[in-house]
Formats: C-alpha cells, structure tokens, sequence
C-alpha cells in the first residue's frame, strides 16, 4: 500500500529539518516521492546527511533564500520562532505554513494509526511497536521521536496499512491525530511554559482520547495515577473501547511477574486468561511497562498476541534510551535520555538493578530553564540514586534563560540529600573530570536531553588514554 503526497506537499520546506520529529517527516515524503528541502542550524549533522541520502536538500543555518519560491508548503514545529527569516519569506510569497502535527497527521490519513503518548516513555514504546511489527512483516510506518540505531532510522514509509506514531503532549500538537489505537503511558506534569497546572495536562489528553476514531481503543496504564484519572474521565464513552494494563490487580492485560536477567528483562502477561512470557532486551521495570503497553496495542489491531510477544524480543533499545556506547579501561558509558525526575529515578534504579556492586557515575545536563525551575528539587533528589554525579549547566533549547535559575538549585537539593556531586560549568573539561573519577567496574551515565550525549566519545577516549 502506498498512499500518495498530501495536497500542498509535493514541495515542502522544513525549517528546524534536523529535528527528531521533522527529519522523520521530511523523511517519509521524499520516500513517498516528494520533492523536500530544508534547513537546519547543523547543515553538516548526521541527521542532515542521512536525509540528503534520501534526496532531501538539508541547507546549514537560516536565511531567506533558502526557502524555494517554487515551495508549496513551509512545515514548522513550536520550537521555531516568529522572527525566522525563513518564515518571513514565506509570508512575504503567501507559501503556507503547516505545523508539523498537521504534516504527520496527513501522513497518516487511510492507514491504521497507532498513537503513543504520555509524559514519558513515548519513544521508546513507539520504537518498540516500530521494530516487532516489522519482524512480523508488516511492513509499518512510523514517526519517531528517536533514531533506532543509525541516523535516520527515526522514521520510515513502509508498504503496509499501519502507521506508529510518537504522539506529543508538550505543544498540544497530539490533538491533530485521529488513531485506530491510542496509548497512554503516563500522564504528569511537565511542559510549563505550555501547562499551568495538572488539570491542564489531563484536559489535554482527554481531547487527544477525543480523536480516536469511532471503534477505536485506548490503552492505558492501570497503576499510573495520571494515565488512571484519564481512564476514569473517558469511561463509558461511546464508540471507545479502554484496555488497561499493569501489574494490579484488574488490569486488562496483567503483568504477573518482571525478572531482571542483567541487561534484560523477562516478562510474564495474562491477557484473555492466557499467560505470555517474553523477552524485552532492555533493563528495568518502565521498559517491560512500555514492552506490554506496546503488546496490547497490537492485540487491538488484530495482532495474534504470541506472534507480537515473541517479535517484542527482537527490539535492542533505541538511541539515547539507557544506550551503551562503550568501554574503556574496565569502565562501561551509558547514555540516557532522562531529563524529567520521574524518567531520572527509572534509568536510574534500572541500572542500579543490573549493575551490582559496580558504582554508578552520572554526567547531568538539566534541560530547560522553566522544567528547572519546576522540578529542580526532585531532579537533585533523583541523583541521589547515583553514587557520584556531575551537574552541567542548564541546557536552553528554544528558552530565554529566567533569572535565578541555574543548575545550583538542582545541586543544592542533591547535596541536601548526602549526594556526592559536584558542578561543572565547561563541558569540555567532563572526560577529564570524569576519568579521575572512575573505576574499574564503574558505569558513567550521560543524562539529558540536551548535547550531553556528544561526551559519550569523548569520555570514551580519555579512559582509553
């Protein structure tokens, strides 16, 4: 099955088109023959070069004259600003501009979408999705949040008729969606330049359950406090079929035992009164959450439960999720994407689960001024799990920093604790700070959402000299 462009897509500009979600977008509409063009702060990235492979013109940083006259469309996400010079043409042409929540729900139209969202774990349950409906043959589509293994593997036209999608919550963007199937993971408060409060986040996701087609299923955690409150404002609507699971007693879909194996974990389920027991290589309790999340969002479409659970074992983990990027001199180096409390301690304790005596050194780069300021505190109390950590400063991304707020709040709620760490304020000095710490034995964590992944070498290489 190949559905065709999208009207107005046959020309699309992407500014930003080095970003997670847009490079998977501009991906899937050259696969679909489209003619696409971009830009992108980094012109000479991986990500850029993956997509020129693909037939994409990917120019380096912003300016006007990038943008084609011939475009037919300009695609944005929320991180661009007003005063792009780029989006200034376009006005000044009267090309249209097209959120990328619009662009992936066009993409998505006559096929059979599967939607994941929630506060945390969306990539990797979307990628998880992604990996086992491929070994099963069917050929999905899919839009994630993350690459897979190399640059590029975010995203992917497949010839089959369903569509996995990372659907999210921090813009609202997840109200364009329409899916057959919708997860929700977890539901918390984060995003606080976009959500006042909590009530907020649930009315937004009641509006995301809102879009599921008629006929359509939820599939919500069971044990979750947030993910439950939304299962309980969305139940007995009409046309809405809601499938919980968890480890609970009254879980639809009952996770009944989780048995650490070092690196991997075996999960036992009972779904319609059968029990399941399958393979989900990576570490800790969240991932098999995420892994049975994922299994009873097939068993929605028609997916023989055995054939999905066995296929499940065949995903390895994706990029920045608890990644393993190497050893050196008798010292493993983790890379995790965590950047919110709640993901912080579940990287954390699924790593200090796997890791036994070894000691856990943690490299944390705060994202966000407004996440900081927020949930600072918890972030330091999180690093107490660690047996060592080192604080960056805070990561801007596409925020104005807000006065007073530095990663010192962050440490002062660690220390607060009896944590051992330490600030940091030159990243170039990290691999050396961190080579006079480790050990043999030990487990360096780079953590964030932001470029503290890109010390993961450079650690690397210090403990190898």
């Amino acid at each position: 099955m190949k559905p065709g462009l999208p009207t107005a897509m046959e020309r699309p500009h992407f500014i930003g088109i080095g970003g997670a979600g847009m490079s998977g977008i501009a991906k899937i509409l050259a696969q679909r023959g489209g003619k696409v063009a971009g830009s992108d702060a980094r012109g000479d990235s991986d990500t850029a070069e993956a997509l020129r492979a693909h037939g994409v013109t990917v120019h380096g940083g912003h300016a006007a004259d990038h943008l084609a006259a011939d475009s037919t469309c300009v695609v944005v996400s929320s991180a661009i600003r007003a005063d792009n010079p780029e989006l200034a043409r376009a006005a000044e042409l009267g090309i249209p501009v097209v959120h990328r929540s619009d662009a992936l729900a066009a993409l998505m139209a006559g096929l059979r979408p599967i939607a994941v969202a929630g506060t945390h774990g969306k990539t990797t349950t979307t990628s998880m999705l992604a990996v086992s409906l491929a070994a099963l043959g069917l050929d999905p589509s899919y839009a994630i949040g993350g690459d897979l293994d190399a640059p590029g593997s975010n995203a992917h036209h497949g010839e089959g008729d369903i569509f996995v999608a990372e659907a999210d919550e921090s813009d609202r963007s997840f109200h364009t969606y329409a899916p057959q199937v919708a997860i929700i993971l977890n539901a918390e408060l984060d995003h606080h330049a976009n959500y006042a409060s909590i009530e907020e986040i649930y009315e937004s996701f009641e509006t995301f359950v809102g879009k599921i087609v008629p006929g359509g299923t939820l599939v919500v955690a069971h044990g979750q406090e947030g993910a439950a409150e939304i299962a309980r404002r969305v139940a007995g609507r009409e046309g809405l079929t809601v499938v919980t699971y968890g480890e609970e007693e009254g879980a639809d879909v009952r996770i009944t035992k989780i048995t650490p194996r070092g690196l991997t974990s075996e999960v036992t389920v009972v779904l319609d009164g059968r029990m399941l027991t399958f393979t989900v290589s990576v570490p800790g309790r969240h991932y098999a959450h995420n892994a049975v999340a994922a299994l009873a969002a097939g068993v929605a479409l028609g997916i023989p439960a055995h054939n999905l659970a066995s296929a499940l074992g065949k995903y390895t983990g994706v990029k920045r999720r608890l990644q393993l990027k190497g050893e050196a001199a008798g010292v493993q180096v983790i890379d995790s994407y965590a950047h919110h409390p709640t993901e912080m301690n579940a990287d954390l304790e699924a790593i200090r689960g796997a890791a036994g005596d070894s000691r856990i050194l943690v490299v944390f780069q705060p994202h966000l001024f407004s996440r900081t300021q927020e949930l600072g505190k918890e972030m330091g109390q999180a690093l107490a799990l660690a047996d060592a950590s080192v604080v960056l400063d805070i990561y801007p991304a596409r925020e104005d920093p807000i006065p007073g707020v530095t990663s010192e709040i962050i440490i002062a709620a660690a220390r607060a604790t009896g944590a051992d760490v330490a600030a940091e304020h030159d990243k170039s000095a990290v691999a050396d700070v961190v080579a006079g710490m480790a050990k043999p034995g030990d487990l360096v964590l780079t953590m964030g959402a932001g470029d503290v992944t890109d010390l993961g070498p450079a650690i690397l290489a210090r403990l190898s000299s």
